[in-house]
This record gives C-alpha cells, sequence and structure tokens, in this order.
C-alpha cells in the first residue's frame, strides 16, 4: 500500500501500522463528534434512525439535516472510489496519497474551524448550522477514508465503524471453532490472520475512543489536533513513498 502497488498483501507490516493507526483516527474522530454535536459521525444507520425520530416529531427541518449529513459520507467513499477502486479496475496505481492528503486537509481545517470558535461552543445542543457544517466535515473524512481502507483489503477491513467487521468477526471465529468440518473449504491461516487483524480495528477503535475522550474533554475542539497528526504522518509517508521514491529512481 505504501508503494501504490496494484498488487496488495493485506498483512504486511506497513499495512497492519496504516490500518491499526486509522482505526484509532477513526475513533478520536467519532468521540470527537458525538462529544461536540452529540452525534456519531460514521454511524450512517444512526442518522437514519434520528431521520425517523424527528420525522415523527414534525420536525423537518431536523429531518432534512439528518439526512443530508450522511449524504457526504457516501460522497467521501465516492471521491476514495475515484482515487483507489476505479483506478485498480483500470489496472493503474492507486492514488492513496491523494485520499490521505484530503483527510489530513480536511482534519486541518476542522482542528483550526474549532480552535477559531467557528464551530461554536464545544459539546452545544444540536441546533446551529456550524454544528452541521462540523458533522459534515467528519462524516466526508470518514466516507473517504473507509472508502479507500475498504478497497485496498477487497473489503476485510473497515476502520470507521466496527458493525460490519463485528459481524465479520463473529463468522470468521464460527469458521475457525468448525474448521475440520471446513477444512477443505477455508484456509486456515488466512482465516486467523483475518480475525487478528479484525480483532485490531477494534481494540485501536476502542484505544482512539479513549484517547479522544480525555483528548476532547480537557481540550473541546483542540482535540481535532490529534486526528491532523495521524493523518498528517500518514499522508507524508504515502507521497515520499509513492511520489518522491519514484521520482528519486527516475
Amino acid at each position: 500500500m505504501l508503494y501504490g502497488n496494484e498488487s496488495i498483501s493485506h498483512y504486511t507490516r506497513s499495512n497492519i501500522c496504516i490500518w491499526m493507526l486509522m482505526a484509532m483516527q477513526a475513533g478520536i474522530l467519532n468521540i470527537g463528534g458525538f462529544m461536540a454535536c452529540h452525534r456519531f459521525v460514521s454511524h450512517v444507520t444512526g442518522f437514519a434512525t434520528f431521520f425517523g425520530h424527528e420525522v415523527s416529531q414534525f420536525d423537518f427541518e431536523m429531518a432534512l439535516g439528518m439526512l443530508a449529513v450522511p449524504l457526504f459520507f457516501l460522497f467521501g467513499a465516492m471521491i476514495s472510489g475515484l482515487l483507489v477502486d476505479v483506478r485498480l479496475k483500470l489496472h493503474k496505481k492507486p492514488k492513496y496519497y491523494i485520499s490521505f492528503g484530503m483527510i489530513f486537509f480536511l482534519s486541518a481545517v476542522v482542528a483550526i474551524g474549532g480552535l477559531l470558535g467557528y464551530f461554536g461552543v464545544f459539546g452545544e445542543p444540536l441546533r446551529q448550522s456550524r454544528d452541521y457544517t462540523l458533522l459534515i466535515l467528519l462524516c466526508l473524512i470518514c466516507g473517504i477514508q473507509n472508502g479507500t481502507i475498504t478497497t485496498v483489503s477487497r473489503s476485510v477491513i473497515r476502520t470507521t465503524h466496527l458493525t460490519g467487521i463485528t459481524t465479520d468477526l463473529g463468522i470468521g471465529l464460527s469458521r475457525i471453532l468448525n474448521y475440520r468440518k471446513l477444512e477443505k473449504e477455508i484456509a486456515f491461516d488466512g482465516e486467523l490472520k483475518a480475525n487478528l487483524m479484525r480483532l485490531g480495528i477494534i481494540t485501536f477503535f476502542g484505544l482512539g475512543s479513549v484517547i479522544g475522550g480525555f483528548a476532547f474533554s480537557l481540550l473541546g475542539h483542540g482535540g481535532f489536533v490529534i486526528p491532523v497528526v495521524t493523518s498528517g504522518v500518514l499522508f507524508w509517508t504515502m507521497y515520499y513513498f509513492q511520489v518522491l521514491v519514484p521520482r528519486k529512481l527516475q
């Protein structure tokens, strides 16, 4: 993944480090959105639920807001699809560094906007348009991140929410427990590695939530500086290996 190769090895050391760091980053972003606006930013199901609730209360303005925000998660996934999935299908090198660069830029916009007071008081009720702007930016970030990693891992890894990956883990564990019956159908080593990876994603997402919980409690919007740092490290690493190193070899 570091070099943007079309042939993707799931469990190289560099890929594992990238995926775990992104899972931790997603945990921080999610708890940041929850503590700032009382919504989980990568939980599209939750937005659909809130939409139904607001309609039942005849609060159509809030309902439209709840419907509009997750569309930016979809938009982010589409952006990653153009930069990664479509290029892989065309047998071209995916532009991971642009995806990570966009995540870095948008995270910086969130952190700077929060520190400058653009998003209002941290933790205020979700009513102002500026709160929706914050949610939109966070959903866009998560959509780009999740789309990128879902493609590169061939849908084995998702880093911004845990419902799918927990389901995959449950299925994977049942396969491991029944391996003797399924030994002709599955590769034990591959299934074991996939399950360990899923456990790692869940653990690092939880770790990010804990770190974010302390950071946002102390710093308010300043807590978003942490995903700026993590996404910045990932972006510059990708840019170095995918752009600068090939230039040096020419």
